[in-house]
């Protein structure tokens, strides 16, 4: 395997364009490596609706069934509904085919053993493609069978058990599903409420003809922003394209950030359960650690990606997890997962029980700024981390869970390295707008000057 195709290989997934990168040969040598890895019996596989997902999945089944394991086949459906299947049902493992949130000409493979743990590079990932690298594939006495699997009805029953419907009121919410699968899943889900549905993009197409799958790009959710104010609705919400994260727009008409939805659902998840453990990103706003610790709860700070929630979750048998990029995490039947529909669902019945417009409940985060997300190119990750850490030797606190994190009494920042990408990724918050705005400036003259 030559370095363009090892690229493809990231923390957490397989991803890269297609077909230059991803192809029906190599999701063939896929899966006959995935089943020789985990000499699994079964695999359980779903795909999103991108223009490649159908061709990608026919090779990725034979090189399964080639093996000697059966094909579950799930159909159309999204991440989280994968690894609903796979825990439901008892298979020995999973692979969705979806590039999540990525743009057309991408597509992958996202990667689960038995009980919906998933694969990354620290667990089996590299090992798989070492086995596609030297194509040295064990041969097999019998072909495996395909199953057809329909999950829809059963998930959504699932989604809905998480919350009491008959407190839901009926509310308008206008709904992006941006042309991925939350456009068959979502109307399925939320048929059991009485809300009233305005939807934006629920036809399901792979080119994407109205915007990009991702909503943490600002561009992708001017258009359900403002329809949400066109349609003074009560709420908003988006789906990314495989549907496994969902996202928040208030009666306002403004984006929610991610922290803040992980809060206030923390807040709901202790009420049920004091005393529980709650894991969050160390992206995320201090209202996060506050409202834990102020509703008896034991906060649990994670580093980013999915597979260190579903294991650091496991590790402490925490409750729930939210992540800044739209990532919530249950377990009392969910086994550590990610869901996309069960926080909509939740955020529908603490509107309908706080009765109040979700604008006034976010009131208490007034105090909380936060810079968001700054990406910023350098020639050198580690010498510049290195070098901005000793420019703040004197903080209150320094950690080191996922690359330089700063604490001082009324602000801190987290400068990480991208996986991928020559960049590092600057979050700050302060206590106050000015303080926050000015510990940026300087942040990015410091980060500018160590790089230099």
């Amino acid at each position: 395997m030559d370095d363009a195709d090892a690229a493809i290989f990231k923390a957490y997934d397989i991803r890269g364009i297609y077909p230059v990168q991803i192809n029906a040969e190599f999701a063939y040598l896929l899966g006959r490596a995935f089943v020789q890895f985990l000499n699994c019996k079964n695999v359980a596989v779903g795909r999103d609706m991108r223009l490649s997902s159908e061709a990608l999945f026919e090779s990725l089944c034979n090189g399964i069934i080639d093996s000697g394991a059966d094909v579950i086949d799930l159909g159309l459906c999204s991440t989280d509904m994968l690894y609903f299947a796979v825990e439901k049902y008892g298979y020995d493992s999973g692979i969705m085919v979806t590039a999540s949130h990525n743009s057309k000409e991408w597509n992958g493979f996202k990667l689960t053993r038995e009980h919906a743990i998933p694969i990354g590079d620290n667990n089996g990932l590299m090992q798989i493609r070492e086995i596609i690298a030297k194509k040295g594939f064990d041969g097999s006495n019998k072909k495996g069978g395909v199953l057809k699997k329909d999950v829809m009805d059963e998930f959504a029953k699932f989604c809905i058990d998480f919350v009491d419907v008959s407190k839901i009121k009926p509310l308008k919410v206008v709904m992006d599903a941006s042309n991925g699968m939350a456009g068959i899943i979502a109307p399925m889900v939320f048929s059991h409420t009485k809300i009233k549905i305005v939807p934006m993009y629920f036809e399901l197409d792979g080119s994407f003809p109205n915007h990009q799958s991702n909503p943490l790009i600002e561009e992708n959710r001017w258009g359900i922003m403002q329809r949400v104010l066109k349609e003074n609705a009560d709420l908003g919400i988006a789906w990314d394209g495989d549907a496994d994260r969902c996202f928040f727009i208030d009666d306002a008409g403004r984006f929610v950030p991610g922290d803040f939805i992980t809060g206030l659902l923390a807040r709901e998840t202790l009420k049920k359960l004091p005393g529980a453990k709650i894991f969050y990103d160390l992206r995320a706003s201090r209202f996060v650690k506050d409202i834990i610790e102020k509703n008896s709860g034991i906060p649990r700070m994670c580093r980013v990606g999915h597979a260190f929630f579903k294991q650091y979750m496991r590790e402490e048998n925490a409750e729930f997890a939210g992540e800044v990029s739209g990532h919530y995490y249950y377990h009392s039947g969910n086994l550590f997962a990610d869901n996309g529909m069960i926080p909509a669902l939740q955020m529908l019945q603490l509107i309908s029980e706080e009765g109040r417009k979700l604008s006034e409940i976010l009131k208490e985060t007034d105090n909380y700024h936060i810079s968001g997300e700054i990406n910023l190119a350098v020639k050198d990750k580690d010498a510049t981390l290195g070098k901005i850490e000793s420019y703040h030797k004197d903080a209150k606190n320094i950690y080191h869970i996922d690359g330089l994190s700063v604490e001082y009494h009324d602000w801190w920042f987290n400068l990480r390295k991208s996986n991928t990408e020559q960049l590092i990724r600057l979050n700050l918050e302060a206590d106050t707008e000015e303080k926050m705005l000015g510990m940026k400036e300087i942040l990015l003259k410091e980060i500018k000057e160590a790089d230099s």
